[in-house]
C-alpha cells in the first residue's frame, strides 16, 4: 500500500522518466521495443490528470493532519480534468478544510461546486447539504439554512451524530421563528438518537435547561 501511495505521489515524475526511457529506446531500437515504456507513460499520465492524488488524503484526514491534506489538494493543478465524481469529492474536501479555517465564503463556494457536480453517495450529499445549512446559519440566513438542512435529512445522513446535529439546528431555527411545538419535536428527535459527540451532547444539555419552560 505504501508503495502504491509513493507511485501516486510521484506519478508525474515517474511518467516523465518512462517517457524519456521510451524516446531513448525508440531512437536506438525502434518503436516496438519502446511501446511498453510509452504505454506506462500514458497510463501514469491518465491517472495523474483523471484521478489525481486524492487517495493520499485519506491517511491525513484519519490522523487529523489537515495541513498535509490541504497540501495534497493544492497539488491538483487541473481539477477540471478530474473524473466527475472525484472532482466532486475534491471540491467538497476543499470546502471542509475552508470551513475548519473559518473561511465561510470559500467553504460555501467549494461545497456548492461539489454539490452541483453530484455526490457519489446520497449520504455524502446529505452531509454536504448539512454543512451548507450550517454555513447559511453562520451568515444569519435562517431561511436558506432551514432549506439546506431539510434537504440533508431527506437525502440521508451518514450517522446518528450528523442526524442529531441536523435536528438540533432545526430546533434552534424553530425557536427563533417561535414555532415552539416544532422546536420541541426536533429536540426530542435529536435526544432520542443518543449522540456521543461532546459538542452535540453539550448543546442538548443546554437546550434541555429551558425548552421545557417554553409554550407549545
Amino acid at each position: 500500500m505504501k508503495f502504491y501511495n509513493v507511485v501516486i505521489k510521484y506519478r508525474l515524475q515517474i511518467a516523465i522518466l518512462f517517457l524519456i526511457l521510451g524516446i531513448a529506446v525508440n531512437v536506438y531500437a525502434g518503436f516496438w521495443p519502446a511501446f511498453l515504456p510509452y504505454l506506462v507513460t500514458l497510463i501514469l499520465l491518465f491517472g495523474y490528470f483523471f484521478f489525481g492524488p486524492l487517495r493520499l488524503i485519506q491517511e491525513h484526514m484519519e490522523s487529523g493532519n489537515m495541513e498535509a491534506a490541504e497540501k495534497v489538494l493544492n497539488s491538483v493543478r487541473f481539477p477540471n480534468l478530474l473524473y466527475k465524481p472525484i472532482r466532486s469529492v475534491y471540491y467538497t474536501l476543499k470546502g471542509n478544510i475552508a470551513m475548519m479555517k473559518q473561511d465561510f465564503d470559500g467553504a460555501e463556494k467549494n461545497m456548492k461546486k461539489g454539490l452541483d457536480l453530484g455526490m457519489p453517495m446520497k449520504e455524502a450529499e446529505g452531509a454536504s447539504l448539512l454543512q451548507m445549512g450550517m454555513l447559511a446559519m453562520q451568515k444569519n440566513d435562517l431561511k436558506q439554512g432551514e432549506s439546506y438542512i431539510r434537504q440533508a435529512i431527506r437525502k440521508g445522513l451518514p450517522d446518528k451524530e450528523n442526524q442529531a446535529a441536523a435536528f438540533l439546528q432545526l430546533c434552534s431555527i424553530m425557536m427563533t421563528k417561535r414555532e415552539f411545538r416544532a422546536a420541541k419535536d426536533f429536540f426530542r428527535k435529536a435526544k432520542a438518537l443518543k449522540p456521543t459527540t461532546p459538542q452535540i451532547v453539550s448543546q442538548i444539555k443546554e437546550i434541555e435547561r429551558y425548552i421545557s419552560r417554553i409554550p407549545g
